[in-house]
């Protein structure tokens, strides 16, 4: 493949005005969604999906895909100067940010935690630009047995990841697995579990069920458990880090990008899962882990620049294989669905200008958070104050336009409001979101590839065992759910024997 014309064409496309425009207006809001702790990235992006509708392919995928790293970006700003993490990939910055922070110096942390994002994202985007064509490439010569294979390795893995219970998020996974199947059957055409209701039909659709569980519910979440923001009220002073601060943090931020991107290319991993890896690693690695948790620099530098690298690695399974490795790309792939584009190895040969545009946007936006993020410290610093009580009716309110303006059918604002609701009573038991999510994007191209093996194979399982692929597929995820099982089994064991 000539890479030198399609990056050169790829920033043609990043560089046009719209684009460019759009490009900003992601990173822009990306960073005021990481800085106010609440909605997150995920239900961000559920309530834009709508206004994608009158704009380009591309412009929309730029758009969102900036809102999504740049929240990695604003996470920290809050876990420096509130203790409290905007984004859960920084709930490892809190603890030594904030202590930096009182420390007198927040303007240092706020500083390498801009810089250290932006060199592991840029380096990341370099890393993706030319390790997803050759996998896609791979992927063409996939077959149905293959895919699915690969589907059902990537929801274990989700469930595998999950921070809470295994089983509960094995639950929720075949929950989404469950209301994907509503709608006409996409090989037979049979209608199924429609009960009569012309919107049911059309099968639930992605934008009031990710409205309902990660807008109304978070909502309703801080509604009951409003967080008390309390800004520790000290002189930022100087961003920039002197040469002491450079010196420690160097090491941290190359090991958090060579970390962070490998495990945001894993299904259910990201930037949450890579900030707390690169935290555990620096602190082994230290000469003086005893400065951990006291104010030390290198547990802001690493997980930061680990959690940003991990962003832009969960872009390669998505583009080379069409599978997205957590909920918000999971999101994202609802709008290219919405566009009439299904993500994986053919939209990189049949709509380059999709795949080298947004990749080509990735380094105007990292260059446009490093702009934002520094000199409007004070303005993020403020926006902090605005209550609860102002932020969540606006939310409420913006959510119900977006879902109604889709189809302008009331009975999606119905779905909507039941999916918020039944989000929240799940929470509150300790189900996650996640892996309900993922498996409902998941599942339809799960049945299809699994109903087309089997029609390959004239009804015959064994299709699944003769390919080397897929069986090495169907055997890891089998080890992963055995391990949870005995691990789950010893867990149960010994509580008993010490009751």
């Amino acid at each position: 493949m000539d890479w030198l014309p399609s990056i050169i064409s790829g920033f043609q496309i990043a560089f046009q005005p719209g684009n460019f425009l759009y490009c900003f207006i992601g990173v822009f809001i990306g960073t005021l969604i990481g800085v106010l702790p609440g909605i997150g990235p995920g239900g961000t992006i559920a309530i834009l999906l709508p206004i994608t509708f009158g704009i380009s392919p591309v412009s929309a995928i730029i758009m969102l895909s900036g809102i999504y790293y740049g929240a990695m970006y604003g996470g920290s700003t809050t876990a420096i100067l509130v203790n409290i993490p905007g984004e859960s990939s920084s709930v490892v910055t809190c603890l030594d940010g904030y202590q930096m922070a009182k420390k007198g110096r927040a303007g240092p942390a706020l500083g390498i935690s801009a810089f250290g994002s932006f060199i592991g994202a840029t380096f990341c985007v370099i890393i993706l630009m030319f390790l997803v064509y050759p996998l896609a490439q791979a992927a063409l010569r996939f077959g149905p047995p293959e895919y699915f294979s690969l589907m059902c390795l990537g929801l274990t893995l989700v469930t595998y990841l999950a921070t809470g219970s295994f089983i509960k998020a094995v639950l929720m996974a075949l929950f989404g697995l469950l209301l994907s199947t509503v709608g006409i059957d996409i090989i037979s055409g049979i209608p199924r579990f429609y009960y009569g209701s012309a919107t049911l039909l059309d099968g639930i659709g992605i934008v009031p069920l990710s409205m309902g569980f990660f807008g109304i519910n978070e909502v309703l979440t801080n509604i009951e458990a409003p967080v008390e923001r309390l800004i520790f009220k000290t002189k930022i002073g100087s961003l920039l880090p002197n040469l002491e601060d450079w010196k420690r943090s160097t090491w941290p931020i190359i090991r958090g990008t060579l970390l962070g991107f490998p495990l945001g290319v894993l299904p259910g991993g990201g930037g949450t899962i890579a900030s707390f890896v690169s935290y555990s690693l620096e602190k082994r690695v230290s000469k003086h882990p005893e400065e951990f948790g006291k104010g030390a620099i290198e547990g802001v530098a690493g997980p930061e620049t680990a959690n940003n690298a991990g962003a832009v690695g969960a872009y390669v399974p998505l583009f080379a294989l069409g599978i997205p490795p957590n909920v918000v790309l999971a999101i994202l792939v609802g709008a290219f669905m919405m566009h009439g584009l299904t993500p994986g190895p053919r939209i990189i040969i049949d709509h380059p200008e999709i795949f080298w545009g947004t990749v080509a946007s990735m380094y105007l936006g990292n260059i446009m958070l490093l702009a934002l993020n520094l000199p409007l410290i004070g303005i993020w610093v403020k926006i902090l104050k605005v209550p609860y009580r102002v932020l969540m009716p606006l939310i409420i309110l913006c959510c119900i336009v977006g879902v109604y303006s889709v189809n302008y059918n009331i009975w999606d604002i119905v779905i909507m409001v039941i999916c918020g609701f039944i989000g929240y009573i799940l929470t509150k038991f300790g189900y996650e979101g996640a892996p309900l999510m993922l498996a409902y994007v998941l599942g339809p191209m799960m049945e299809q590839a699994f109903r087309q093996s089997l029609i390959i194979s004239k009804g015959s399982f064994s299709i699944f065992l003769v390919r080397p692929i897929s069986v090495a597929c169907l055997i890891l995820g089998a080890f992963l759910i055995i391990s949870s099982g005995l691990s789950y089994y010893r867990k149960a064991k010994s509580i008993v024997q010490e009751g």
